[in-house]
């Protein structure tokens, strides 16, 4: 990887202190930590993000998840390791991480009420898009 490009977190201290402070709230969210560590996974898949991958792979490790399931979180539709919870959580990341594609449609968000509160739904939705946003950063900024 090449030289960090700018030094953003202290370029713009109150813009990253704002995702950081989204962060910590959704660290205490009630979706719980290995279900947002798991779209924060898969967000960074799919953009790309190497930093981001290593961050995430390595704290669902340690928080106990089984190698077979991380192993297989970018091939989750045909997975065997993953709750339907996950399913829609994860169909919903992708649907919001290429959103100019997809433009969330009705069918990746319905599964999501069977599932999860409003409230959750929303958290979900947040961790997608500060993942997105940090992806963005990392990749943008060389990190």
């Amino acid at each position: 990887m090449t030289a960090l490009r700018l030094p953003y977190p202290t370029l713009s201290p109150e813009a990253y202190q704002g995702f950081i402070a989204t962060k910590k709230a959704l660290a205490h969210s009630s979706l719980g930590r290995p279900l947002v560590e798991l779209v924060y996974l898969r967000v960074s898949q799919i953009n790309g993000c190497a930093f981001c991958l290593e961050m995430h792979s390595a704290a669902l490790r340690e928080g106990g998840m089984p190698a077979p399931k991380l192993d297989g979180v970018a091939g989750w539709r045909v997975s065997a390791h993953f709750s339907d919870r996950e399913r829609a959580a994860l169909a919903w990341a992708e649907s919001l991480t290429d959103v100019a594609r997809t433009h969330a449609p009705d069918e990746d968000f319905a599964p999501l009420k069977a599932h999860f509160s409003d409230v959750e739904i929303a958290d979900l939705t947040f961790a997608v898009a500060l993942m997105g946003a940090f992806n963005r950063l990392a990749i943008g900024m060389r990190q």
